[in-house]
């Protein structure tokens, strides 16, 4: 039977572009498990679902008058909330519906995840050669992960505009037709920039992505140092590291995914409710309060962590296997 391979630091540099590969397989994979939840995440973040699934409406005998119940709002109900919102696209929408702006997301992730794997992986050998004796710490790792984050950031933000467009709209429309509609749309409606809707707040998600790394770096170093582990606990203990990291960096950065959200809504009659960042963090707070940063949590925390575990086991896989061979 093939058992694990025991996954110590290697011991040789993998090839630069073996990052590339592996953020990107990575990244792949968990996306496509995860798409439901984004969806969620998505329609919950932005202000145009938010009424939908604020309140339980109660329609009267004759069918005239609607009463609301405000929902509950415990976290655990948040969990709930979810399941719910997923049955309720499954049923009014489509299967199909689920996966909206996978299309995207897809066509985002493999080269976002390319891209920050290849530019942190190496960043942080050179960071470290150069500047630290070739030893890395934790200043190598935040220093690298930002450099990372921003690069990223920047390659691929015209993407994520159409994937938050396309699941904001209401319908079933294939996928790879609604993405270029969308793409044309933008274009005609509001030029380049357009695509760039949101990058401030991406920006400010680099913190996220900086934590992220840190945190994984850490606890994987005492993760794989544990002695006496066999090679099953030596996984699942990397595996519990990048869950875990990605858990804390998203509950400390949560609300930058909601502010970029609206940001890359589309106009509204013509009129833009959200034109920069600080603008919308104050009328965000102003109209619907501070919570409302949260909205989408649930489904955030549902997504993000079993991907980050899928996106770094699959990463580490092949930068163990790109050293050993």
């Amino acid at each position: 039977m093939a058992t694990l391979p025991t996954p110590p630091i290697p011991t040789k540099q993998p090839h630069p572009w073996l990052h590339f590969v592996a953020g990107g397989l990575g990244g792949m994979c968990g996306a496509i498990v995860t798409s439901p939840f984004d969806v969620v995440k998505t329609r919950l973040q932005s202000d145009l679902f938010r009424q939908k699934h604020a309140a339980v409406n109660i329609m009267g005998s004759g069918g005239s008058m609607v009463m609301s119940a405000p929902r509950p709002t415990n976290l655990l109900y948040n969990f709930v909330e979810t399941g719910y919102i997923i049955r309720d696209i499954y049923r009014e929408e489509s299967f199909r519906a689920l996966f909206k702006g996978l299309g995207p997301t897809l066509v985002g992730v493999i080269p976002a995840r390319s891209i920050n794997f290849f530019t942190y992986g190496n960043g942080k050998r050179i960071i470290a050669n150069k500047f630290n004796e070739g030893q890395e710490n934790s200043y190598v790792h935040l220093t690298a992960a930002a450099f990372a984050g921003i690069v990223t950031g920047t390659a691929t933000n015209p993407i994520w505009v159409v994937k938050t467009r396309l699941q904001l709209a209401q319908g079933d429309r294939k996928v790879l037709g609604g993405s270029w509609l969308c793409i044309k749309k933008i274009m005609r409606e509001e030029g380049v920039r357009g695509f760039y809707k949101g990058l401030s707040a991406s920006y400010l998600g680099v913190t996220e992505g900086t934590i992220q790394w840190v945190l994984y770096e850490k606890l994987k170093s005492l993760s794989v140092g544990t002695e006496g582990q066999g090679a099953v606990s030596q996984w699942m203990g990397m595996l519990g590291s990048a869950g875990s990291a990605k858990l804390v960096a998203s509950l400390i950065t949560y609300p930058h995914e909601v502010l970029r959200t609206r940001l890359r809504q589309p106009s509204v009659n013509g009129v833009l409710k959200y034109t920069g960042l600080w603008q919308t963090l104050r009328l965000v707070i102003a109209e619907e309060g501070a919570r409302s940063l949260y909205g989408g949590l649930s489904a955030h925390l549902m997504r993000v962590v079993p991907n980050a575990a899928v996106m770094y086991s699959i990463y580490e896989g092949f930068i163990i296997w790109g050293a050993n061979h």
